[in-house]
């Protein structure tokens, strides 16, 4: 069902603040765990530690989730649809794939946060899992970052399923294959996929 303009216009600035807002956050969250990591002050690197706990539950997460749930409202609302469009696919697929990852992370977060309350932390202490955390805070912005490039550009392509649903084209109009993106898509999904079947394995959360 097509959404009315006045609720389009709502939902979308509900969308836009939400990527934004989750944006901005992974990138307080990279600043915070890059402090963390460079601190030779161990109660300072520990203050770091709790803070991206705290931004992670209380910020980054509602705020994944809400921009998930605001980009499937805006997609099944208006005339772009889910699935027609080979930009909103790649993008609803690197937006699950990101929130997904995230829920994994929340694990290695939470073990360098319980370790600072509890002791100090020496530049040597989980230095693995310190590193790991600006690693994937400085992936997820850049996926974040490209997201927010699809949504501003709009790549042209339609999908098989779109090109579909117009039976009469016009001969001159570049429908285009879905080309970069359709790549893109396919890509992240399988990093992903091997990204999150490393991490339930045990490859990346133990415990040094």
């Amino acid at each position: 069902m097509v959404m009315t303009p006045r609720a389009r216009r709502f939902a979308l600035m509900a969308h836009v603040v939400f990527s934004v807002g989750w944006l901005g956050a992974v990138a307080a969250f990279l600043a915070l765990a890059v402090a963390g990591l460079l601190a030779q002050d161990p109660r300072q690197a520990g203050a770091h530690y709790v803070a991206t706990e705290t931004i992670t539950w209380w910020v980054i997460v509602p705020l994944a989730f809400a921009s998930l749930l605001s980009g499937l409202l805006m997609a099944r609302g208006t005339e772009w649809g889910l699935f027609r469009h080979s930009w909103v696919v790649a993008k609803f697929v690197f937006t699950l794939a990101a929130t997904l990852l995230l829920l994994l992370h929340t694990r290695p977060i939470g073990i360098v946060a319980s370790r600072a309350v509890e002791s100090s932390l020496s530049s040597d202490d989980l230095r693995g899992l310190r590193i790991q955390l600006v690693a994937d805070a400085a992936a997820a912005l850049l996926v974040l970052i490209l997201n927010t490039g699809l949504s501003a550009y709009k790549p042209k392509g339609l999908t098989p399923f779109g090109r579909r649903l117009m039976p009469t084209q016009d001969p001159g109009r570049d429908l285009g294959a879905p080309g970069w993106a359709r790549a893109a898509a396919v890509v992240g999904v399988i990093l992903a996929l091997l990204f999150i079947a490393k991490h339930l394995a045990g490859g990346g959360f133990h415990h040094p």
